[in-house]
């Protein structure tokens, strides 16, 4: 079975750079103050307080999608696939619950050639007489695509002919439909009350979902959410034990005990959960309800990258850039954050541009620096921003352009949620290089540009 619900963003913990900035930095000495600058500027995963926040506002991303069941009935035993002519005899005859098993033979492949066509056959045969265990199979095969054409409509319709006769996982799947407007009208409260039904019956994933519904909702009941996620997380689904142990790490719907979330986050990443490795690899390097041990850090930040995390892509290979937990391997750094900068993570974008700017693991290469930087900067990272008024500034990678300097760098201010990194000095140093003109047309800049960037946070 497929991971199913969302499953909110892990706890990216790291230590700030808490970096001076000099004051009124003249041009003569800006570029070794930069270069110095950039190489403690590398941006980890983000911080807890962030996390927090982001929970609060509700902006949660990113978030894993929900995945409906995509499987039909159990294989069968094995006893029972040596059998087929006897399950054939009785399908022939009607017998709505042999047809059902005789469809999941083909569609396994057991005792007979896997062959979905005739699986929908026999599931098709068993649906038009009712049974609900069939209409579900028929409305998988149409989810998937197997032995009919891929229908959402029609996968739906299958699902709540089996959901009105309780069929939980056809609820949850219906749930599932409605919540992003798969071969229905998009309707959250429809999903919510068919995550209920299915919930109400002890299906985990449909648990799950309806703590994600209450800890996202209107009204909002993080308590409410933590109680679900609990029901679920004593089943050993995974998404709801990472849930379940995020709630006590952020105390939110929960006191706030690092020592209880450590044992849910690791009983999820023994499953296999990336962002619960992601989660005990924050934990070990913080030492938040461990011991502190960079190097058990860096072993749980190892699984989570190696299964394509790209948080702990980057979160590696800071630890490569530092000599945290491992030796020192700026080349191995670069690596790491290439992988989660091809994923879009602007933080490993910056960080990829930090080490081309400064060739620290690459060859130097302002112009490879600079496209890195914009990537990122055109996501909001602040620090890719600052940089990339650095680099207009000094004309390294690109021509020197001060209304362009003076852009980036007053959206770096604005973005920046570092307290102790301030850009203002090098904001308010940019602008007395600008005419009045020429500033109050790159100040309407920066506002149309802020303004089309909230509007596409708003459309996640």
């Amino acid at each position: 079975m497929e991971r199913s619900g969302l499953v909110f963003p892990a706890p990216a913990l790291h230590r700030p750079a808490l970096v001076k900035i000099p004051r009124r930095l003249q041009d003569l000495n800006m570029e070794c103050a930069l270069v110095l600058l950039l190489s403690v500027l590398m941006a980890d995963a983000g911080s807890l307080p962030d996390m927090q926040r982001r929970q609060k506002e509700g902006a949660t991303a990113p978030q894993i999608q929900p995945e409906p069941i995509r499987k039909g009935g159990k294989s069968l035993p094995g006893e029972e696939a040596q059998s087929i002519p006897v399950l054939r005899r009785a399908a022939q005859k009607g017998d709505a619950s042999a047809q059902t098993r005789l469809g999941t033979a083909y569609c396994y492949g057991q005792g007979v050639p896997q062959d979905y066509s005739e699986a929908v056959r026999w599931f098709r045969k068993a649906a038009d007489r009712g049974y609900a265990m069939a209409q579900f199979d028929l409305g998988v095969a149409y989810d998937n695509g197997n032995g009919v054409s891929k229908d959402n409509a029609e996968a739906t319709r299958w699902y709540r002919k089996a959901a009105d006769q309780g069929d939980t996982r056809a609820q949850f799947n219906l749930g599932l439909a409605y919540y992003i407007g798969q071969g229905v009208p998009q309707d959250e409260a429809e999903a919510v009350r068919w995550y209920r039904k299915a919930a109400d019956q002890g299906l985990a994933e449909a648990q799950l979902n309806l703590g994600n519904a209450y800890r996202q909702g209107a009204p909002q009941d993080e308590a409410e959410a933590v109680r679900w996620y609990r029901k679920a997380a004593d089943q050993g689904l995974a998404g709801a034990q990472l849930n379940l142990g995020l709630a006590y790490f952020t105390g939110l719907g929960a006191p706030q005990d690092y020592q209880e979330a450590i044992p849910w986050f690791r009983k999820a990443a023994d499953q296999g959960d990336a962002s619960a490795q992601f989660n005990l690899g924050n934990a070990y390097s913080y030492g938040q309800g461990v011991p502190q041990d960079e190097a058990e850090a860096v072993r749980w930040y190892r699984k989570a990258a190696d299964q394509g995390l790209a948080e702990a892509q980057l979160n590696l290979g800071n630890a490569y850039s530092t000599g945290r937990g491992v030796p020192q391997d700026p080349a191995g750094a670069v690596r790491w954050w290439r992988k989660g900068a091809d994923q879009g993570l602007a933080k490993a974008q910056t960080n990829l541009g930090v080490a081309y700017f400064t060739g620290h693991g690459v060859p130097q290469d302002y112009e490879e620096a600079i496209t890195r930087f914009r990537k990122a900067a055109d996501q909001g990272d602040a620090r890719a921003q600052f940089s990339l008024s650095s680099a207009y500034s000094l004309g390294r990678g690109v021509p020197v352009d001060r209304a362009e300097a003076y852009f980036w760098m007053n959206l770096a201010v604005a973005l920046n949620t570092e307290p102790k990194n301030s850009f203002a000095e090098f904001r308010d140093d940019a602008a007395a290089k600008l005419s009045p003109g020429e500033l109050s047309a790159t100040q309407k800049r920066c506002r149309q540009w802020m303004d089309a960037f909230e509007k596409r946070k708003a459309q996640k």
